[in-house]
């Protein structure tokens, strides 16, 4: 009889639960509520904690207001009703080390459930009590007798009975079962055994029923490692695929033009947009299209490379686009780029002069008539060398001569389907696409975000911008400082922003609390400086029409909601104001302040909070660092990679043990692992088993999603 092959997470994921023992129909019920349907959601349905009872959880190490877990024998239980007809049951609990009171009120149900002799784990905050320890509404979770020093406590739901316990002992019998034929590891040998990783059989065993917390640990690390490889495998299966199968353009890199831009500039480029526009050439050069992702602070010189870059496509005798999320946005990108390229001139053999003028046009929305008839004909001849505008780019009725280059300011609103257009505008060929973002990312969390994308990151300030000082104001005596400063400035010819409060329940309120700032500051702490308002509620006219008196100087401060976040640039503006700065996140706080500094004088941001007592590390954070990726490290200590992945939406294909905080390295390595077996074994030919599992575990919308997020 021949050897039967290792069990695959396929064989796993066809086995109902129904078929171990002791799963009948209501414990099958009760374990769907969980989404455990199958084997393979069973032992990976992992223990949410994990109790070392050798070393932890005895009542007589607990502290009186520090939150703990201790697993002790209950002892007597009783319930009464208190005054107000409320229920509460008593319970008194013990270890060898000690006895403890628990209270639980309004839980009726606790007295069926805790029996005198049963072994608890209990999680809560600890208080004093009548000269002993007490509990109240306390996490319980049924442990029973295990006998191991490591206890492995699942999740668990009041709504649905089922213990700890019960959960331990299918995975034990479902991981039993699979013992005499072993479980399939995919990984290949090399990896595993370069990154000193556990087999995958014995980390399955090992992560719910470890001898020690080290082996758990290490059961984790590969189960992790596991999780973020297949991420990785589906991205960069996406991007080869990508690269193998698009027609591109190898773009003449080494023509005049973009050496007149440069040379142009006014100041030498930073060293990292040099190695940017080295990178991005090295990829304009070759017929696969260019997918990189360029990440730059606020302010990091972001255009400079885009241009080079839209130049590059232009010199080979293509057309170059710039696409912004908003008119607003295109509106002062075109205005930025023309005074960039000044009266840059493009080399032109054909031409009696030897070269002629770079045609630069906007196309949004509200270009129309006779203006938007003379750009879609520049578009469709050739002779609009450098479009800038909106999603209007790539609307019917658009069509490009040779759309070689396009540049996107801030992926995350450019989707799957304007990829498609735009190849569909540029010929059949796919032109090379630059991705710009001034939200810096995580390292880890762009491989795995943007995953498909190769990335470059502008991380120096230019010369010539003056770094922004933060300060914080805890409480009303340090505000008074702040609108002194903003007099100071204003004295000094320069104008302020003010940002008001976010209030997330209503944007009525937020409009509210802008216009009652508004009023008061008019009134009492700026009385007699110009000052105009900006909400999200004024018509399209109306903000354009204080935005412009603001830039032209005729008003000297600006009160506004968020709404300044994106895109506002006055260079003449060198205070901002956040009041209750403790309402936003860092990487918002980071956007707001990049507003300033924008021009040759020092600029300075104030946090206004209520007073704090305590420190307030987002606040502290910004004090700091203006560095956006150190802060964007510190968000993601603070946050946790929630915020993160909930831009990814999630699939079957969502981490479970892996994190993006606490796993960069194995981020790191599972994308080398991911490459070196994607581009051994383009197809995945040479390793079955692993194809079969992205196949089972990622649906078709999660590997759009993941390769085009």
């Amino acid at each position: 009889m021949s050897e039967r092959p290792p069990i695959t997470l396929r064989d796993l994921a066809a086995i109902d639960v129904a078929q171990l023992r002791g799963v009948g129909d209501k414990k099958r019920t009760a374990l769907a509520a969980f989404d455990v349907h199958n084997v393979l959601d069973l032992v990976t349905n992992y223990p949410r904690r994990w109790v070392d009872r050798t070393n932890e959880a005895r009542i007589a190490d607990l502290v009186p207001g520090e939150e703990a877990l201790v697993l002790v024998t209950v002892r007597t239980v009783t319930k009464r009703m208190t005054r107000n007809r409320r229920t509460m049951v008593n319970v008194q609990v013990g270890d060898g080390s000690g006895r403890m009171h628990v209270v639980f009120f309004n839980q009726p149900w606790r007295e069926r459930q805790l029996k005198e002799g049963l072994q608890i784990a209990l999680y809560g905050k600890p208080d004093t009590y009548r000269g002993g320890l007490q509990m109240a509404n306390p996490i319980v979770d049924l442990i029973g007798d295990r006998t191991g020093r490591i206890v492995p406590i699942y999740p668990q739901s009041e709504k649905v009975q089922l213990t700890t316990w019960e959960v331990a002992s299918f995975v034990e019998e479902a991981l039993r079962r699979c013992a005499e034929r072993g479980i399939a590891d995919p990984v290949p040998v090399e990896v595993t055994d370069r990154l000193d990783l556990m087999a995958r059989g014995q980390a399955f065993a090992s992560i719910h029923a470890p001898e020690s917390m080290r082996e758990k640990e290490a059961a984790r690390r590969r189960l992790a490692f596991d999780e973020l490889l297949r991420v990785q495998l589906v991205l960069v299966l996406r991007k080869r695929e990508l690269e193998r199968t698009s027609r591109g353009i190898a773009h003449d890199v080494d023509g005049e033009l973009v050496q007149r831009f440069l040379e142009a500039l006014p100041y030498p480029l930073t060293g990292a947009q040099r190695r940017a526009i080295a990178q991005i050439e090295v990829d304009l050069a070759t017929p696969q299209p260019m997918h990189r992702l360029l990440q730059g602070d606020v302010g990091a010189g972001k255009t400079v490379v885009a241009v080079s870059t839209l130049l590059a496509a232009v010199q080979g005798g293509h057309q170059g686009a710039l696409m912004a999320p908003t008119e607003v946005l295109a509106e002062q990108h075109a205005t930025g780029v023309r005074e960039l390229l000044g009266e840059l001139r493009v080399p032109d053999p054909g031409n009696l002069f030897g070269d002629r003028p770079l045609r630069v046009e906007l196309l949004t929305n509200r270009v129309t008539g006779a203006e938007r008839k003379d750009v879609l004909a520049g578009l469709a001849d050739g002779t609009v060398d450098i479009a800038i505008g909106t999603h209007a780019l790539i609307q019917e009725g658009v069509e490009f001569s040779s759309l070689g280059a396009v540049v996107v300011d801030e992926q995350h609103r450019f989707g799957v389907e304007q990829r498609a257009a735009l190849r569909d505008k540029s010929g059949g060929h796919v032109p090379d696409v630059l991705v710009m973002t001034a939200t810096p990312i995580p390292r880890t969390a762009a491989m795995t975000v943007y995953g498909d994308l190769d990335v470059s990151v502008l991380d120096e300030l230019p010369p010539g911008r003056t770094p922004i000082v933060t300060k914080w104001a805890n409480g009303p005596m340090l505000e008074a400082e702040v609108w002194a400063d903003v007099r100071h400035e204003v004295g000094e010819g320069r104008q302020a922003y003010v940002v008001c409060p976010l209030i997330d329940e209503s944007e009525k309120l937020e409009v509210a609390s802008a216009e009652e700032t508004f009023q008061r500051l008019s009134n009492d702490e700026l009385k007699g400086l110009r000052l105009g308002l900006l909400h999200g509620r004024l018509t399209p006219a109306e903000k354009e029409m204080t935005m412009s008196l603001f830039r032209s100087g005729q008003l000297d401060v600006l009160v506004a909601t968020t709404v300044i976040e994106v895109g506002v640039d006055v260079p003449n503006a060198t205070v901002m104001v956040i009041l209750d700065a403790d309402r936003f996140g860092i990487a918002q706080l980071h956007q707001l302040r990049g507003r300033v500094g924008r021009g040759t004088h020092e600029s300075m941001c104030w946090l206004v909070t209520q007073e704090h007592d305590g420190g307030n590390p987002r606040v502290e954070a910004l004090v700091a660092s203006t560095d956006g990726f150190e802060l964007a490290e510190v968000d993601l200590d603070l946050r946790g990679e929630g915020t993160l992945m909930s831009t990814m939406q999630k699939g079957r294909s969502d981490l479970k043990l892996a994190s993006l905080r606490r796993d960069r390295q194995l981020v790191a390595k599972a994308r080398e692992a991911a490459f070196e077996i994607v581009d051994a074994d383009p197809g995945l030919e040479q390793h079955p088993v692993l194809l079969d599992e992205l196949d089972l575990l990622f649906t078709d919308e999660d590997e759009d999603f993941l390769a085009k997020s």
